[in-house]
Formats: C-alpha cells, structure tokens, sequence
C-alpha cells in the first residue's frame, strides 16, 4: 500500500463517519516520545520516520506539522506523498487549529483517537474549535481497520531491577509518594507515563525499542497499589517480587473500565501532559482532579547516591568505547571503504563488548558533510553515504547499560576543513564550554542557562530551534524530564542530583553540521549572596576533537576549562585501555 492509499484508506473511514478532517499524533496510550511499532500510526499513513510530527488529514489535503530537528528529513521523506510540510515555530505556519479552522464549517467534525490524544492538546483543540463551532470527536482507532499486518502491542517480560542499580527499594518509592499524597490530601496517583511506572517499581522492560520500559498502568492509593499489565509479561519471580511489593497485577486491557471505581468521590493526581484524553472521559465525573506534574517526575530526575556512582560507572564504559572508536576511525579505518552505516556498526560493536550492556539508548545519528545538517539524520540502506578524507562527521550516539544510560555526540574531522567549519565548530565549543562551566543560585530554570550556550553563535546572528539540553534517565530513557535547557520557559527548577545534556548545534543545509553534547550532573556550588549555589559537573568521558579548534576565539578561562576536562578524561579512561589506546589518548587530551 503506497502512501497514497493509505491516506485515500483513512478518507473513506472519515467519510463513513461523516468526519472531515483526523488528527494523527506520534504518541501511544502513554504520551511517550517514542513509541512501540503498534503505534506508529503516524509513521504508517505519512512515511516520516522522526520521532516528532503530527499529521493532519481533511477531504482534499494532507499535512504534516514538525519542527526544526526533522524539517530536511520531512521534506525528504514527504515527497510524492501528497503530504505537505508545515515547519512549527516558524512565523508563517499556521497552528494545527488555524489550518482546520480555515478549511472547515460550523457543524464539521474533527476526528481523534482519544487513547493516543493527549488530555492538554484535545482541550487546547476544543477550546481553538469552539469559536467557529466545531467538534472534536472521538472516533476510535481507524487503523484498526485500514492498517494490514499492523504489528501487535508488545508482550515482552519484565525484570527487576536489581537494589545495586536503583539504591531505593520499590517500597520505599512508594512511602515517599504516599507521603506526599496525604501532605496534599491526594487519594489516587494515576501514573500514565511509562518510565515513571518503571521508575516506580523498580522493573524494566522492553516493549520500546532503545527505552527499557513496559506497557502498563499504575493507580497509586493509601493503601493499595494496582499495575494494570498483560499476565504474560511477568515471569514467576515478577510475580513474586510485586506480591511481596503488596503491589496487585491486573489485566491492562481492564484500566479504562477501572478508572470509574479508581476515581470515585477521590481527589485524584495525574500529570496532563501524560493521561490521554480517554483516561480523562472515563474518570469518575464526581472526582476531584489536580492536573499536574506527578511526584515520581520530580523524584524520578533527582539522582540518589548509588545512581550517581552507577552512572560514573556506566560512562567510564561508554568513554572506553569510544575511544576506541575514535582511535580506530583516526588511525585504521579506511576511510574510503567506510559508511555512515558501517561505522555504526563499529561503534555498536566496541559497546556492546562493554559490561552491562543492554543496547542503544537511541538510533545513532552518523552524518557525513550534508548529512550532519539533518538534526535527527538516520541512514538507511538508500541515503548510506560513503565517508571520504575531508569534512566532518556528526556522531550522535548512546547507550543502554544496566548502570546507567549515556548520551553523547561528537564532531569529528575526517580531513581538510574550511575556515568556516573551523569558526562553527569553535563557536559550538565555546557555548558548549560556558553552559558546563556555570555557576548558578538555586531555584534557576533552565531558560535562565540557555543562553550561554547559544550567546556565541547569536553574536553572528546564527540560531539552532532545538533544545539545549534535557535530563537522561537512570537506565531508563534517554530524554527525561521535567527539568530542561532551552528558549521556552520551563518552570522546574534545578536541583542538586538532576541530570541535563549540554548540545548546542549549529546547521548549514548543504554544508554540514556540528553538536557537541556530554551529560551534565548538577552539584552544590556552596553557599553565597542570597542563598546556595549550584554547578554542573561533566559526567561524559570523551576528548572533543582538538584539530577543528581556531584557539585565537577561546577566552582563556574557556581553553582552561577544556585542558582540565581533558586532564580528568585521561586519568579516569586511561586504566582500561591498552598501551596503543592510552598513547592515543594522551595526545588527544594533550593541552591546547
């Protein structure tokens, strides 16, 4: 079934509804980022693969709304579809409601599938379509009917997560919560979002590829706990373990018509961002409902003391690898006969050769010249392109290890460069460089930081849209919130123990892009004027490759910054690599 089709297949569902216009979004019944295959329905009827968009299909016309990481990648993917691009956060793109509202009448219908709708944007929409008197209606899953060999929800097992990796035990999360629940008079924590769930019980899964969780529900009360979950996802020892957790496993496909006896003359907790809008529909009208932010996200992003180690841990093993890759891609690799896809695989290798190893923590980025340009690139067997001796290569990769999860990207010069590549790749170091070196109050937000990071490049009235950092799960996945480092205000605030990435980019279509990105932990900074300070420490153990770097545009606190990183990078990978590797090494940390 071409694309075509399957847009023309998704029409005539409408039409038998009397619907005018669907809403496709990229999420599951949880509201994740990534999603299980059953629930790429936007991918299906587009043929976008990003991990962000939503798509919008009427009686004449097809759209696709994306923003800035995917807007070279959508446009790619999107031609011959009769899709057309809507770039987000661009002043000319209409909003999704704007557009319906254009092409539709007072009376017309706006169809959604309430499971994977989020209960924020269906009463954003609601709101935007009451003016001109249209109707959001749930209409079900159409592609339950259209969609030929869709693949089924996943029915992998669950683990436990053992107490050397999570440093508090599963009843000790929840005494915590029901702590907070009675301070706040809440009877029923409704956790929806699948890492918190995960988080929670201290299990791990692998119903979402490259994010170790698992499909299920989680109502928390004062004094029962029920995970609505498929039976044969558990082992007996998970069994076991819940039971003895006091925690009751219940069948997932019985959540929704729980949720009426769950609720009930309750005051009930669930994050907005998370519940989808039939969770909402099927709450008991005579609840209380407070729509924020749920406990677990904020205890979630404060790291304890055994997570900390474990995740030093996990990156002394994640700079081991690469290292090796980058000694290998310098020294003996051909570059001639090497591949986007093929280097990828190397990589891939020299990781999993690592203790702990579960796998990716998401699909590398490897971006030769061009390439690199394209934020969230992915190669396939058709865009594979061949390295050769000149340029830069983006190399934006992570892992999966039982101690942690990782997350880095390195720009890499496979030879010649221009003095244009040379002052962009500078100009990303020095923001890289000045976030990692902050020292803040506390209670700073993030878009209070972002600036740093991009103050260099906005001096040459250049921008990147994307974010500049975002929290990393304790082996979970790989963008966690709710803390976060970008232009839009976000209201969390940090604290002592969060995790947040450091990537600034910056991106010349047709030319070539560069990120430098390495985990940051945040630490006290010591007391001072009005109060505590906060710091980050760099937790990611890699060089940043040295041969790009025009020294004359570094302040000397910034060249200091990066000999002392250096410094720190060699003492601490040096031990695990042989003599060829550490001789390597030494010369890339050398000072500048």
């Amino acid at each position: 079934m071409k694309i075509v089709e399957r847009i023309e297949a998704l029409r005539s569902f409408l039409k038998q509804k009397n619907i005018k216009a669907f809403i496709v979004p990229s999420t599951d019944p949880h509201m994740s980022e990534y999603v299980a295959p059953h629930w790429e329905a936007r991918q299906w009827i587009s043929g976008f693969t990003g991990s962000a968009g939503t798509v919008v299909v009427t009686e004449n016309e097809a759209g696709l709304w994306t923003d800035s990481r995917y807007f070279l990648q959508a446009a790619e993917q999107l031609q011959g579809t009769g899709i057309d691009l809507y770039k987000e956060k661009l002043a000319e793109t209409p909003s999704i409601a704007d557009f319906l509202k254009a092409r539709l009448s007072t009376g017309d219908a706006v169809g959604i599938d309430a499971q994977v709708f989020s209960l924020a944007s269906a009463k954003s929409l609601k709101e935007e379509f009451a003016s001109k008197g249209i109707e959001l209606q749930d209409v079900g899953d159409p592609f339950r009917y259209i969609w030929e060999n869709r693949p089924p929800i996943p029915q992998n097992p669950v683990f436990v997560l053992p107490l050397k990796y999570a440093g508090e035990s599963c009843q000790e999360k929840i005494e915590r919560i029901r702590q907070q629940m009675k301070a706040d008079n809440i009877d029923v924590v409704l956790l929806t979002a699948l890492d918190e769930i995960a988080w929670t019980l201290n299990l791990r899964g692998n119903d979402v590829h490259c994010n170790p969780v698992f499909v299920s529900f989680l109502v928390i009360g004062l004094s029962k706990i029920e995970l609505y979950i498929d039976a044969q996802k558990l082992s007996p020892e998970t069994k076991s373990y819940l039971e003895e957790s006091q925690v009751k496993a219940n069948d997932y496909q019985c959540f929704y018509d729980s949720l009426e006896i769950n609720t009930k003359t309750k005051k009930v907790l669930a994050d907005p961002a998370y519940l989808n809008y039939a969770i909402y529909q099927g709450i008991s009208p005579h609840c209380e409902l407070i729509e924020r932010k749920t406990y677990v996200s904020f205890m979630k992003s404060i790291r304890n003391q055994t997570e900390i180690e474990n995740l030093r841990h996990a990156m002394v093993k994640d700079g081991v690898a690469m290292v090796k890759f980058l000694k290998w891609i310098d020294t003996e690799a051909d570059i001639y006969h090497e591949t986007e896809m093929s280097i990828d695989r190397k990589l891939h290798a020299l990781r999993a050769a690592q203790a702990d190893y579960i796998g990716e923590s998401f699909d590398t980025i490897a971006g030769y010249g061009p390439h690199a340009a394209i934020i969230h690139y992915e190669a396939t067997p058709e865009t594979d392109a061949a390295l050769a001796p000149k340029g830069f290569l983006l190399l934006d990769s992570g892992a999966q290890y039982l101690d942690g999860t990782t997350d880095i990207t390195r720009t890499i010069p496979l030879g010649p460069l221009t003095q244009e590549e040379k002052e962009d790749y500078t100009l990303i170091l020095k923001g890289h460089i000045d976030l990692a070196k902050a020292v803040f109050p506390e209670r700073t937000r993030g878009s209070q930081l972002d600036i740093l990071a991009r103050l260099p490049i906005w001096e040459r009235r250049m921008n990147y849209l994307h974010g500049t950092g975002h929290g990393v799960g304790a082996f979970l996945n790989v963008h966690e919130g709710p803390q976060s480092i970008r232009m839009e205000e976000n209201p969390v605030v940090f604290q002592a123990g969060m995790t947040v990435t450091d990537e600034p980019g910056l991106y010349k279509a047709g030319s070539h892009g560069i990120r430098t990105e390495n985990v940051l932990l945040t630490i006290p900074a010591g007391e001072g004027m009005f109060g505590n300070y906060l710091k980050f420490e760099t937790v990611t153990l890699c060089p940043i490759d040295k041969r790009p770097i025009l020294k004359e545009m570094l302040t000397k606190e910034e060249i200091e910054w990066l000999n002392q990183y250096h410094l720190r990078v060699y003492d601490l990978l040096a031990p695990h690599l042989d003599f060829e590797e550490r001789y390597w090494l030494a010369k890339a940390t050398s000072a500048l």
